[in-house]
Order: C-alpha cells, then sequence, then structure tokens
C-alpha cells in the first residue's frame, strides 16, 4: 500500500468517503453530488460534496467557502479562497456567473472559484468583478492531468468510469489501479483528444476484479520523453467495494 493510502485509511474509514449517486437523506430530501475544488500543489483539484438538489452552483460555492476536511487536508489540499460565510452568492445570467466581492482574490483562488461554479453546463463563464474569466484562463494552474470523476474517498466498482481533461506530450498518459494491498489491478496508456500545448478530454472505462474492500488508488502520471519516469503523477485514493 502507498505511503498517501496507508496514512489515510483510517481517515477515509471515519466518514470522508462520498458517492457519486442521488440519494435521499434522513429527512427525505434528494441529495446530489457536486465538485469543489480547492489546490493541491498549487494545482486545483476536485473533491466531492453531497448537497440538497436545487440551486447547485449556489450551495458548491458554499461549500467552497467552507474548505478542506481534515482527511482531505492531510492529502495535501489546501485553498486560497479567504472570503466571508456569507460571501456574495453567485448570480447566473445569460451563462456568466457573476461573483462580486470587496476582499482581494489571488489568482490561485480566482482559479478555484472559475473551476468549481464551471462544472454545471449552465455556467460557461465567471465574472468576477467585472472580468469575465474561463477555465482556459487558468491553465498555469491546472495539472497537467486532472481527473474529475472518481475524485478522492468515492466509492467505487468495476467497471471504474475515468473521465477528466489532460495537456500532456502527445495527448497520452498512463494510469494504475490499485487495490488496498497496493496489488495492481489494472494499467493500460490513455490517449486525450489532443494535447502537448491545448488541454484535451478524456474518458476511459476499466474493468477489474477484487475481492478486498478498503482504500485502493488510482494513479495516473505521464512518462518522461526524456528518461522514461512518473511526472506530473496524481494518486487518488478510493474506497473498493467488493
Amino acid at each position: 500500500m502507498s505511503p498517501i493510502v496507508l496514512a489515510l485509511a483510517l481517515a477515509a474509514c471515519g466518514g470522508g468517503g462520498t458517492t457519486s449517486t442521488t440519494v435521499p437523506d434522513t429527512t427525505g430530501n434528494t441529495r446530489t453530488t457536486v465538485r469543489v475544488y480547492f489546490l493541491r500543489d498549487t494545482k486545483v483539484w476536485p473533491v466531492a460534496r453531497q448537497v440538497p438538489r436545487g440551486p447547485v452552483a449556489a450551495v458548491a460555492f458554499s461549500e467552497l467557502l467552507r474548505g478542506p476536511r481534515a482527511a482531505e487536508r492531510q492529502l495535501g489540499l489546501d485553498t486560497e479562497v479567504h472570503l466571508p460565510a456569507r460571501a456574495a452568492v453567485p448570480a447566473i445570467r445569460d451563462g456568466v456567473a457573476i461573483v462580486s466581492v470587496r476582499e482581494f482574490l489571488s489568482t490561485p483562488a480566482q482559479a478555484q472559484i472559475v473551476y468549481t461554479l464551471t462544472q454545471f453546463p449552465t455556467v460557461k463563464a465567471v465574472e468576477l468583478n467585472g472580468a469575465r474569466l474561463t477555465r482556459a484562463d487558468f491553465e498555469d494552474f491546472t495539472p497537467a492531468i486532472l481527473v474529475e470523476s472518481p475524485l478522492a474517498f468515492e466509492g467505487v466498482k468495476s467497471p471504474l468510469r475515468v473521465t477528466g481533461t489532460a495537456n500532456t506530450f502527445e495527448a497520452t498518459f498512463e494510469y494504475e489501479l490499485a487495490d488496498p494491498d497496493g496489488q495492481i489491478l489494472a494499467d493500460h496508456f490513455v490517449t486525450a483528444t489532443s494535447g502537448s500545448g491545448t488541454r484535451g478530454t478524456f474518458d476511459l472505462t476499466i474493468d477489474y476484479a477484487t475481492d478486498r474492500e478498503g482504500l485502493g488508488a488510482l494513479i495516473v502520471f505521464e512518462r518522461s520523453a526524456k528518461d522514461g519516469s512518473r511526472i506530473h503523477l496524481v494518486e487518488i485514493p478510493l474506497r473498493m467495494d467488493d
């Protein structure tokens, strides 16, 4: 088991997990999962939050203001968004989420807000204090391989669908899926729709078999053209269900 997975196993079992399904909560209200983007090594990194169905963009923004949870901070996540809990709720007009705040927003903080709000099909851009921004404005704060599903601590079963974006050499990278013992269940290479300076998308399905339940990991990385070493490596802890 890798050091990251080993260190986080107890935290994840203590309630850090999330699921991607829409389920009723204890009050009978239907809930859905949204992504909230924090920072890891100065790059945006999505996590899952289950929220009530309804104005999900506003709720996702509110969850962003709350910051990472303890288990996520152990994973190395942090935030540059330091706004009051009652900061202005974004208004969506003609595909643009309008956010007006008086506080200073660093460029990484702007990236977090733009990524969090543009996950929804009704939001194509974000207007921050008069400046209209999209994800393309924050390539420097986007990891070379950005996995947007599954997310950290999410419960998964075979077949596992993996989606996201990538900007790697010749649009290729590799993945490994490890079980709770660190054994590799599946590995292969992936080709995104574009790369080498232009961000593309990827969507793949991983079939695997395991009789072990617990915290495994999806590992994605690019091979260095110089020496074949692993670069741009991202390890996502996942709860594997038998």
